[in-house]
């Protein structure tokens, strides 16, 4: 789980926009909604690098959003 400190400083680095914090049980991640783009979180690290982010479809955008967290206010 990533602290709400610094969930509330982390930004998408393609677009410097907030992003969505997204806990599965299995898999944690960093949703970017506007450019449907996802990070991984491995040991509760951030994997912030736009070139290991994975692309979402439709249908996953769906059921992430129906997951979030919305953001700590900044």
């Amino acid at each position: 789980m990533i602290d709400e400190t610094l969930l509330s400083i982390l930004v998408c680095p393609a677009d410097r926009g907030p992003l969505v914090h997204i806990d599965r049980g299995d898999e944690e991640l960093l949703y970017n909604p506007r450019l449907r783009r996802a990070y991984r979180v491995e040991q509760g690290i951030p994997v912030l690098l736009v070139d290991e982010a994975r692309d979402v479809d439709e249908d996953e955008h769906a059921r992430l959003m129906a997951r979030a967290t919305p953001a700590p206010p900044r």
